[in-house]
């Protein structure tokens, strides 16, 4: 008993608990960051003109979107072969004989194997944190201790079900 009737195990249980869900947040986080950087990557020094539907290479040239894969659920554009080909840096673009490429996936990141991954795994932990207060709620029901286990389970579960909302929602076109 640690103070005014406060029980050590369900504060260090909570803790722990509250320490599952932001290592949770921490991999959601992490898995979006990664994401959007690889973007970045792939398509640095180039500009999207959405208005237009096409983007534009560092040396001024246009990749048109050439065609939509419905399988793989991404959007190709294309520069054409003799602009990349007579390029002065086609080396630092593309080593293709047939062009820059750029694909853009069709679904949002939560959609991505990757998404889909990092979602599970934080699912995952809060289901893990949930049970901890769970199990410290059934075995110490009483006082203070019911007011905090009860609170922390609570959170768990509505941020829980956000994440579970967010991992069934079907793509948006």
């Amino acid at each position: 008993m640690l103070y005014s009737g406060l029980h050590l195990e369900p504060l260090l249980a909570t803790a722990y608990a509250l320490l599952l869900v932001a290592i949770a947040a921490g991999l959601e986080w992490m898995g979006r960051h990664s994401h959007q950087r690889a973007h970045r990557y792939h398509t640095a020094g180039f500009r999207f003109h959405k208005h237009a539907d096409h983007w534009e290479c560092p040396t001024g040239a246009r990749l048109e979107r050439a065609e939509i894969d419905n399988e793989l659920r991404v959007i190709r554009y294309r520069a054409p072969a003799h602009t990349c080909n007579g390029c002065a840096i086609k080396a630092r673009c593309t080593d293709s004989d047939s062009g820059r490429e750029i694909a853009i996936s069709l679904d949002p990141w939560l959609k991505s194997a990757l998404g889909h991954f990092h979602r599970g795994m934080s699912l995952a932990l809060l289901v893990l944190a949930g049970l901890i207060v769970l199990i410290e709620l059934i075995r110490h029901d009483h006082g203070t201790e019911r007011w905090m286990l009860s609170t922390a389970l609570l959170a768990i579960a509505l941020l829980s079900l956000h994440v579970a909302r967010d991992l069934r929602r079907p793509a948006e076109l």
